[in-house]
């Protein structure tokens, strides 16, 4: 079939996947309202368009962090790649330089660091952390990111302990036997979920700092408050996220908690959005109401799902050709 927009790899993947690998990537906790929300928020969103301007020129570059993306999409941190894809990470570290995007690689995956690193030489690549009650492992993990070229730490802080997603549940989901969490292997023993740290709190952010030069980005805050706090904490980078509505059910979509964000940061850090992309004119939607740039998540994975690193590729060249026809169709 022809592969003619997101929704089409998505009923790819729903077709050929594993029903226990589909379930796990499609899951909300609970209900999955928030989960649904994230994407319906969109349609309730209106342009207003602007027209008989000159349109002939449309650029879509943009930076984070001072680094040039092609256009303001980049891949979200999401876990377990190899049940997408053989190749899991390695696929879609290079998928994203060869979109010249940015990879934020979880620490989750089913590849290591070095093996991330070494897929996509040279490209822009941020590390995703958890921070385990073993601290030791997750300071190892910062510095080696740092040492492998990694550009900026992403501290996922909406996880104190993992939501319920029902049909994971039903379905006793665990890896299969031949894959192994690369980042933490023999840190510990048996289920690495149980080992979150739910102690951390804002003052981690300045022990983090005490380890690295990274610059640090806070994924998981939907509300004024917080994102003042991140700021007051030096945090250089917000990502406007409710986990792809996986963690708690009944938050905000992430598109409305958006605007309360970008208002209380005043520009002084960039801010960013995933949850819910699916068009080039959710990504517009998205920059409008003053994201910088998105992160899609499940997307990454439906390509993967297809074609491996070609298929993901797709996914990114639809969005960033979606995206620039809507700009210029925006005026």
């Amino acid at each position: 079939m022809a592969m003619v927009c997101l929704s089409d790899f998505e009923v790819y993947a729903k077709k050929y996947l594993p029903k226990t690998t589909w379930d796990f990537f499609a899951a909300g906790a609970d209900d999955g309202t928030t989960r649904d929300d994230n994407i319906l928020a969109y349609k309730r969103i209106r342009f207003r368009p602007r027209v008989l301007r000159d349109v002939s020129a449309v650029d879509i570059r943009t930076k984070l962090l001072g680094t040039e993306i092609s256009f303001p999409v980049g891949i979200a941190p999401t876990g377990f790649h190899q049940l997408a894809c053989p190749d899991g990470e390695k696929s879609t570290a290079r998928a994203a330089k060869a979109m010249n995007v940015c990879y934020i690689a979880s620490t989750y995956s089913t590849s290591s660091l070095e093996e991330i690193s070494a897929a996509a030489p040279r490209s822009f690549q941020w590390f995703q952390l958890y921070i385990h009650r073993n601290r030791a492992v997750s300071k190892q993990l910062v510095q080696q990111a740092e040492a492998l070229g990694f550009q900026g730490l992403v501290l996922t802080a909406d996880l104190p302990y993992t939501g319920k997603r029902r049909d994971d549940v039903r379905n006793g989901f665990r890896l299969p036997p031949h894959m192994n969490l690369k980042n933490l292997e023999g840190a510990f023993e048996v289920c690495k979920m149980m080992s979150l740290d739910p102690s951390v709190t804002w003052n981690d952010i300045h022990w983090l700092q005490s380890l690295t030069h990274l610059p640090i980005i806070i994924k998981g805050i939907l509300t004024k408050a917080d994102a003042e706090l991140a700021v007051t904490h030096g945090a250089q980078g917000i990502i406007v996220s409710n986990h792809g509505g996986r963690q708690l059910d009944g938050g905000p979509a992430t598109i409305d908690a958006l605007v309360e964000v970008v208002e209380a940061v005043q520009g002084r850090v960039e801010v960013y959005l995933d949850g819910g992309i699916r068009k080039g004119s959710d990504v517009l939607k998205a920059l409008a109401l003053g994201a910088k740039c998105v992160f899609i998540g499940r997307p990454a994975l439906w390509g993967l799902a297809y074609k491996g690193e070609e298929g993901l590729q797709d996914v990114l060249r639809i969005l960033r050709d979606e995206f620039r026809l809507s700009m210029g169709l925006t005026g």
